[in-house]
């Protein structure tokens, strides 16, 4: 069974971006080339604050959704914490 992971990144104009990977390190090196997402690609570089990983594919999913849905001071707690309510 493949393994996800919610991650979070830190864009150059001090943003972020919220996405979900199976494979976090080439995910981030995808980011910085430019071909990962049309968000990112305007905003580059872009550096990882936190990653939650060793998560099942619908449940990564989820996440990433809650995520996406809360201020930005909020997600990086709620992604290291899963404190998501």
């Amino acid at each position: 069974m493949t393994s996800w992971s919610v991650y979070l990144l830190k864009c150059a104009d001090n943003s972020l971006y919220c996405g979900v990977t199976t494979d976090i390190g080439l995910r981030i090196s995808k980011h910085n080339r430019g071909k990962a997402s049309k968000y990112t690609r305007a905003r580059l570089p872009v550096e990882v604050v936190a990653v939650k990983g060793n998560l099942m594919k619908g449940e990564a999913f989820r996440l990433e959704y809650q995520i996406k849905q809360l201020p930005a001071r909020k997600k990086r707690s709620a992604l290291e914490n899963r404190d998501i309510s």
